[in-house]
């Protein structure tokens, strides 16, 4: 396997399962996140099995942070042929409570950095033959809310808005974008789940992070030249599923 990817926020979560799934399978891996000790313990564990795994420091809010990520992982292994816009803050305030700065601190992390951490990685993978492919996590909640998750479902929407433009955009250069949205992932302790959680699915069972990775190398096959603008529903049927309260 010689091919790149960096996931972003990939020190926590679906991005950590992300960066062990894609990194046993070959793939050179670059975990983009603010968390060092978290970024460093992946990094040394996959040293320790012989996987290439490279952590940088980077906030994704910030636009310099994003450029030095994509120019440091081409220096370090020549190429970037995958990006996984994972990073995100999931934060509830209530409509009545939330400043301007809480905001703009969520769109920026969770929204802009998917428009502009794209376009830089789009840069590189536009120089490559064979083009490339990202793909930007949303949310079941871009289409259903809990209370005071505002902010959150904005950007999430925007996610899959977004990601059906660039892949028009950047058709051109041969670069597919798509979306998943998650539904209820489990990244805790699952063996702590009540049978009512896993019955409120289609498949019977709370969603884990390796499902996420499934549809990640479904959507990042080097083969998938077809399949782009599309999101991707992993949620175990939960939002096709009426459910009463009785």
């Amino acid at each position: 396997m010689n091919r790149t990817v960096i996931i972003t926020g990939g020190a926590n979560g679906i991005g950590k399962e992300l960066v062990y799934q894609y990194a046993k399978k070959g793939y050179k891996v670059v975990i983009a996140d603010v968390d060092e000790k978290e970024g460093s313990k992946i990094v040394d564990h996959c040293k320790n099995n012989d996987l290439p795994v490279l952590f940088i420091k980077t906030d994704v809010s910030v636009i310099e942070d994003i450029k030095k990520l994509i120019q440091k992982t081409v220096d370090q292994f020549g190429s970037l042929d995958i990006l996984i816009n994972n990073a995100g803050l999931s934060k509830w305030i209530s409509p009545y409570e939330i400043t301007v700065e809480d905001w703009d601190t969520i769109i920026n992390t969770n929204l802009r950095s998917v428009m502009f951490t794209s376009r830089e990685a789009a840069k590189m993978m536009k120089k490559n033959n064979t083009g490339g492919k990202i793909v930007n996590i949303s949310s079941t909640r871009a289409f259903m809310s809990e209370p005071d998750s505002e902010a959150y479902a904005a950007t999430k929407g925007g996610i899959i808005s977004l990601t059906h433009a660039l892949a028009t955009s950047l058709s051109e250069d041969n670069i597919q974008i798509n979306s998943i949205s998650p539904g209820w992932i489990e990244t805790g302790d699952y063996s702590s789940l009540r049978e009512v959680d896993h019955s409120q699915h289609l498949s019977k069972r709370v969603g884990k992070p390796e499902d996420i990775a499934k549809a990640c190398f479904y959507l990042t096959a080097e083969d998938n030249e077809f399949v782009t603008g599309i999101n991707l529903v992993v949620d175990g049927g939960m939002t096709k599923k009426m459910i009463y309260e009785h």
